[in-house]
């Protein structure tokens, strides 16, 4: 069981406040613990089965090591406090550290180890909670403590006098704070952020509408006022190592940063790429853009995630037809069949290159032993009914799909005596014309059209 552990601080009448609402909220146990001062987390102690809050004299910043004031052991620390700032009623939630010199407690040039996957659920419970006039943001990482001695978050009441005093924002902030039993500090995905202001709405973004949690982020004005970041490769590793990943995103240009990244083998991917690859198998990612080719050159996934699939190319010329005529079904069409395909126009219109989930065959390149049944040749079947909107028949041979249909003709529309202009637009919509007082209908100046689209495979690759 997951043990939460709640600080309150006696020196910030918010965080009072707020825990206030706390030992309201639950059916609370007490105890007092002689065994250390009151100012350090002694005396009255309130306890539920996985939750144990204790009372600190000193501001939250200046603690050291508050973690082992509490029995519980805890697996996550979570600091009620105020936030203060020009923003409004507001509902914010943050780690902490310095990338640089520590001005408001901790140490310099040193992060605590952070909780991205509570701070993501906090966020969750801040929208669930929050008061109507109240905004929820996130913040970068900032000020102490450094040193708590396990995962930690800030959960704050702000901005100002009224809020600090205000019962339904305490109560929010509470309730969210409880919203914490059981929640494991990290997940499975996570990055460290780079760059953007104090308040992030990139890394919240990313936080609300992705499966990627967020670590320590380092705002522009900490990466300035850490210095050049070949000088201080020690803060960046542990930024990386107290955020359980070696993934970032960074928000705006900082070239010598990239390179000192590259450098520690951190992996720097867009937010295009987190949004892209989703929850799915970094693995199976890893297969797919050394096969394919990368998300930053236009590979988007599918829906099927087998682990085992085949590159081979699809008609060209058969997409490029039914895309003309109706591109959203077939992103659709190939989405639904395709383990990942390659883009083109900026990933607006599907490519001639598809990963579809293997089907065991041998290394022969015949493609009727490749995808007899296979995803292949849905996507062809499904491509050429896209044509039947267009064609007045569509058929499938084995090596084409053979379109049909009776269109304007304009040769045959100059032999009727049809001047070219209006009248030949008048006839290739179907409306009958006059010329020199004879009637012509449409009938008479159409022909039969056949199109064949090749669909055998030029590329097959394991």
């Amino acid at each position: 069981m997951t043990a939460l552990a709640i600080v309150e601080s006696r020196a910030d009448r918010a965080s009072v406040h707020i825990c206030d609402r706390l030992r309201e909220l639950a059916d609370w146990e007490t105890a007092t613990d002689g065994s250390r001062p009151a100012a350090a987390g002694g005396g009255t102690v309130y306890r539920l089965d996985d939750v144990e809050l204790r009372s600190f004299e000193a501001l939250h910043l200046e603690l050291e090591r508050p973690a082992d004031a509490f029995d519980c052991d805890p697996d996550l620390l979570v600091f009620a406090s105020r936030h203060s700032g020009d923003t409004g009623p507001l509902l914010t939630g943050h780690v902490t550290g310095n990338f640089g010199p520590a001005e408001f407690g901790g140490a310099d040039d040193a992060v605590a180890e952070a909780a991205p996957n509570a701070l993501a659920r906090l966020l969750e419970a801040f929208d669930e909670h929050a008061p109507d006039n109240y905004d929820v943001g996130l913040e970068c990482t900032h000020h102490g403590p450094t040193d708590v001695g396990c995962p930690s978050l800030f959960a704050e009441l702000g901005s100002d006098d009224e809020q600090w005093d205000d019962p339904e924002g305490a109560a929010a902030v509470a309730r969210a704070i409880l919203e914490l039993r059981g929640v494991e500090p990290h997940r499975n995905r996570q990055l460290v952020g780079f760059g953007g202001n104090h308040y992030v709405p990139r890394f919240e973004r990313i936080v609300r509408e992705t499966p990627w949690a967020v670590g320590h982020v380092a705002a522009d004005w900490a990466l300035e006022a850490m210095g050049h970041p070949s000088a201080h490769r020690d803060v960046l590793e542990a930024a990386f190592d107290a955020s359980g990943t070696d993934i970032a995103v960074l928000d705006g240009e900082w070239p010598v940063l990239e390179e000192t990244l590259a450098e520690l083998d951190c992996r720097l991917v867009t937010e295009t790429w987190l949004r892209e690859v989703g929850d799915r198998s970094l693995d199976l990612v890893a297969d797919v853009e050394s096969a394919l080719g990368t998300v930053d050159d236009g590979i988007r996934f599918g829906d099927r995630r087998d682990a085992a699939f085949t590159v081979v190319d699809l008609p060209a010329e058969l997409v490029d037809a039914a895309e003309g005529i109706d591109p959203d079904r077939v992103r659709e069409i190939v989405e639904t069949n395709a383990v990942a395909f390659t883009t083109e126009n900026g990933g607006s219109r599907v490519g001639a290159r598809v990963a579809i989930p293997d089907v065991g065959a041998d290394d022969s390149t015949d493609d009727s032993a490749l995808d007899s049944g296979g995803a292949r040749e849905t996507i062809v079947a499904e491509l050429a009914t896209v044509l039947e909107e267009k064609y007045d028949s569509v058929t499938r041979e084995d090596d084409a799909v053979i379109a049909e249909r009776s269109a304007f003709d304009p040769a045959l529309a100059l032999e009727a005596g049809v001047p070219e202009g209006p009248k030949f637009g008048a006839l290739a919509s179907g409306e009958s014309v006059t010329v020199d007082g004879e009637p012509i209908k449409p009938e008479r100046v159409r022909s039969r059209e056949t199109v064949q689209f090749p669909i055998q495979s030029d590329r097959i690759e394991r």
